[in-house]
């Protein structure tokens, strides 16, 4: 089909994965939700969660245009 490329959806859920990660960045040294040995994991998990996002939603998009 001619028109295959313009009619796919370009929503590849990386806008949610950096929502993600930044909730898991603000849970993260809250010692009520997550525990005190968990607060480093929660913080190296939303960077890494919320970097794929970036990833997906900006940089992957940037590499098919060009």
């Amino acid at each position: 089909m001619v028109h295959s490329e313009h009619n796919r959806s370009k929503n590849s859920g990386g806008f949610a994965l950096i929502i993600l990660g930044a909730l898991l960045l603000i849970i993260g040294p809250q010692e009520a939700i997550v525990p005190k040995s968990m607060s480093i994991a929660t913080w190296i998990v939303g960077l890494i969660i919320g970097g794929l996002g970036f990833y997906l939603k900006f940089l992957r998009g940037r590499a098919k245009q060009q």
